[in-house]
């Protein structure tokens, strides 16, 4: 989600219509991840030199591209080279959290054919941008993803492209057609934004199969989705609707959408409403408190909430209402910043969901996720996650998979004291846990599971381990304790 504070309301601008651009193999015996395999399995890569037929890479479907070799695919080198944006991976990873390097290989930037103009990055003003980085050894492999909250497409490079690459995989991601705390502008109608990020990481992947075989001569061998937040989201709609295309994905903190709730709007606007009395102090904060707790935000929380309230409750709220209801606030484009409730007309402290009329809940419906998964999930997601509360979120998608009859594909894991976002691990780290090293577990397990068929380990809350200093929670999560 955003990580921006609010800013004044304009005026609402015409929505623009977006040009979208234009679908597995079975998967490998051989199991893919480990440093060792990443050797063996590179001879083809080796054997052609560094950035064997850059020449020849060509990305179908896109508008414009710039294949680049460099010595370095991982941040440890692209920062200098200005192949990634540091501000686009700002506050989403632990200040400790290492940099590997020694991973040469080519890097494709370009666009895929669109109308709208968001994304800044190389100075293209150009949206549907996206990276394929292609290591020179390569372990047969391909990781997709999209962004989180609104970013560009270089908003994974720390917290999933460094590694991932480091272990051999080809990698790819796509700024999902439209960024910043604007993007509802971009489409005609409500949830075209949204709707484009589903269309925009099926593009790619498609597209970066067809780089992988153009450099290495063979297509993937297997295929993984990951993002978090939003791009979480997007890992559940793929396996929901191509799973064709993937072999597995995982899930880090993945936004619900649901026509009938819960979804965003079923629980911000109650936090917009309650937390300022909460905030207050005084003869009605407690039961401000308890009304935060029945909205989803859970106890043992609160420590939490301040940031949440200056940072991400109102513009969430505000933002995302606009893309799906812009009628709700009439001419004025999404909403009032931090309005109390019934001070101003349009107020997102008064919102109610279920009230709308019925285009609200069927623009929703149109990006809904089902449950019905094609390919091996799992999901893990922070039990102090004061955004997308956990309550409302995962375990509703865990039921959901459930009672699709999918249980099978999936395994869910609640991490105790993770939140939403691990940059704020750094400020509070003797109640909070990062997600990420539980992420990197999730993937080696989902990669064992393709694998080899052994299952990961059941469905269940990952307890923070009794007095697990920082250094290990940030280099450990077993997934079985």
């Amino acid at each position: 989600m955003a990580l921006f504070p609010g800013t004044a309301p304009p005026t609402r601008p015409t929505r623009r219509r977006t040009a979208l651009g234009a679908v597995a193999l079975a998967a490998a015996a051989a199991l893919l991840p480990s440093p060792a395999d990443v050797d063996a399995a590179a001879a083809l890569g080796s054997a052609d030199g560094h950035c064997a037929g850059l020449s020849r890479l060509r990305v179908p479907g896109a508008a414009h591209q710039q294949a680049d070799c460099l010595a370095e695919l991982t941040t440890a080198g692209t920062v200098a080279s200005g192949h990634t944006d540091p501000a686009d991976w700002a506050g989403l990873t632990p200040k400790g959290l290492t940099v590997p390097s020694g991973v040469p290989g080519i890097q494709v930037d370009g666009y895929f054919p669109d109308t709208s103009t968001t994304n800044t990055n190389h100075g293209w003003n150009h949206d549907a941008q996206f990276v394929v980085r292609l290591p020179d050894r390569w372990n047969g492999g391909l990781v997709v993803a999209g962004t989180p909250g609104n970013r560009e497409q270089y908003a994974n490079d720390r917290a999933v492209a460094d590694w991932v690459l480091a272990r051999g995989y080809a990698y790819a991601a796509t700024d999902k057609g439209n960024t910043g705390l604007a993007f509802h502008r971009d489409g005609s109608r409500p949830g075209d934004a949204v709707a484009e990020w589903n269309t925009r990481l099926t593009q790619l992947t498609r597209a970066a199969r067809t780089v992988v075989a153009q450099r290495y001569h063979r297509p993937p061998a297997r295929t993984l989705a990951t993002g978090m937040s939003n791009g979480g989201y997007l890992v559940r709609w793929q396996l929901e609707n191509h799973p064709e295309l993937y072999d597995g994905g995982v899930d880090w903190e993945g936004t619900l959408w649901r026509a009938e709730g819960p979804n965003l709007f079923t629980f911000l606007p109650s936090a917009l409403r309650h937390y300022p009395a909460y905030a207050a102090g005084g003869p009605t904060a407690g039961q401000a408190r308890a009304r935060l707790h029945r909205a989803g935000f859970p106890a043992g929380s609160e420590f939490l909430w301040p940031f949440h309230h200056q940072v991400y409750w109102d513009l969430t709220q505000r933002i995302y209402r606009e893309e799906f209801d812009p009628a709700f606030d009439g001419a004025v484009e999404a909403g009032t910043p931090y309005c109390a409730p019934g001070s101003v007309p349009g107020c997102d402290a008064d919102y109610d969901y279920p009230a709308r009329p019925a285009e609200v809940p069927a623009a929703v419906e149109r990006i809904a996720l089902t449950g019905r998964i094609g390919k091996p999930l799992i999901t893990i997601h922070g039990t102090l996650d004061v955004l997308l509360p956990i309550g409302r979120d995962s375990d509703v998608y865990a039921r959901m998979v459930r009672d699709a009859g999918r249980a099978g594909l999936h395994r869910y894991y609640r991490v105790e004291d993770g939140t939403h976002t691990d940059a704020l691990v750094d400020g509070f780290p003797d109640r909070l846990r990062p997600l990420l090293p539980c992420h990197r577990s999730a993937f080696t397990a989902l990669e064992t599971w393709l694998a080899t068929g052994h299952r990961p380990p059941a469905s269940r809350t990952v307890a923070r381990p009794a007095g697990a200093d920082a250094a290990t929670l940030l280099s450990s999560c077993p997934l079985d304790g």
